[in-house]
């Protein structure tokens, strides 16, 4: 399979960036409380490294195989990311409130029911089952990824939960990438991804950059510190400490009724 400098150069640049970002995930000990995103990351070295490979010394069509099976795995781990984020957003305490709950499980509902619709709909003029595949898989694979941000997004605001600061960072950067790709993806829908295409060469060249452009952000946001708690004014620990007394006031003449 032919390659030229420049795809070479985005693979390095590629596998430097993850490496990077695993380097800073676990000096900073972010891998205990993002094991999926850590796992999605080491995912990536592995797959980098492994169609390099398969392109130096395999053929087309060995390449979009082995492409199409990491990218399933790759989705998977993505998913599973998205729920690791809920899971910081969603349950704070440790436990799932019933309404949110429900809420998130209508959300993934919804969002893969509209993807799967999108999807059907695209037309794709890719001249073999395998190609057409692929496009279908990753415009369905960005479109779900982008509707489960965005449903994410609502249902916080909906129910009154913030964003903890390295969770939102770690949304932002897939939302972002997820975006991007659907325009990509649906670019490859109209023209094709043969790599003889201008247009399609640099619909690619814009997915890569975005990604790596992401993966820059991850590394310098997941190293900085969390920004400490917001301190609450005098007036309202006065309130809090009012309360606090008169609450144990009424135990008081509760246990003493009894």
């Amino acid at each position: 399979m032919h390659l030229d400098h420049t795809d070479y150069l985005f693979w390095a640049a590629g596998l430097l960036a993850h490496i990077v970002l695993l380097v800073v995930i676990s000096a900073r000990h972010r891998a205990e409380t993002f094991p999926f995103f850590t796992t999605l990351i080491s995912a990536n070295i592995v797959k980098t490294i492994t169609l390099y490979l398969v392109a130096f010394h395999g053929t087309r069509y060995s390449y979009r195989v082995t492409y199409s099976c990491l990218t399933v795995v790759d989705l998977v781990l993505q998913l599973c990311v998205v729920y690791e984020v809920a899971l910081h957003v969603f349950r704070p305490t440790g436990r799932w409130a019933p309404d949110v709950r429900r809420g998130f499980i209508i959300v993934v509902a919804a969002s893969i029911t509209v993807a799967a619709g999108l999807t059907t709909l695209a037309q794709t003029p890719a001249k073999t089952w395998l190609a057409a595949v692929l496009i279908r898989g990753n415009f369905f694979s960005s479109a779900l990824m982008s509707e489960l941000f965005a449903g994410m997004i609502v249902l916080s605001v909906t129910v009154g939960l913030p964003w903890k600061p390295h969770a939102a960072r770690v949304a932002q950067g897939l939302g972002f990438y997820s975006l991007v790709t659907i325009l990509t993806e649906a670019g490859h829908n109209i023209f094709g991804m043969e790599r003889s295409s201008r247009i399609s060469g640099d619909l690619t060249l814009l997915r890569i950059v975005t990604y790596l452009i992401c993966v820059m952000y991850w590394i310098v946001m997941l190293w900085r510190d969390a920004p400490a708690p917001r301190e609450l004014p005098a007036e309202i620990r006065s309130q809090l400490v009012a309360f606090q007394r008169l609450l144990e006031y009424d135990l008081r003449k509760l246990r003493a009724l009894k």
